[in-house]
């Protein structure tokens, strides 16, 4: 599996993450704090979030079957975009089993 693949679903964990993290925090302070210009702020991350996790989506789904993981592996990552935070535990949780699968492939192929 190339490397590119591991880095672009990365790059798109953080982006969906912190997108998501900020779209919960404006919907505290639209509906839980009433604050004024919160409704606009909602409504562009919400749009910019949706749009980029559909681009997740597609990128956790292609590294998922590259890494060749089982069905309920697959819909965790999935959907660790829609939970604020799990998308970053998850994105370290894969990265560290990826780069030691890669690191053990490495070692195999040294010793032959």
């Amino acid at each position: 599996m190339k490397k590119s693949v591991l880095t672009r679903y990365r790059v798109m964990a953080y982006v969906t993450g912190v997108l998501l993290v900020l779209l919960t925090l404006g919907c505290i302070a639209k509906y839980g704090l009433q604050m004024d210009g919160a409704d606009s702020f909602v409504t562009g991350v919400g749009i910019a979030h949706g749009w980029l996790y559909v681009i997740y989506l597609v990128f956790a789904f292609d590294l998922g079957s590259k890494a060749k993981w089982p069905v309920g592996k697959q819909i965790w990552v999935l959907l660790a975009g829609t939970i604020p935070t799990a998308a970053f535990f998850v994105e370290r949780k894969v990265t560290a089993e990826l780069d030691a699968k890669a690191a053990d492939e490495a070692a195999k192929l040294a010793q032959a």
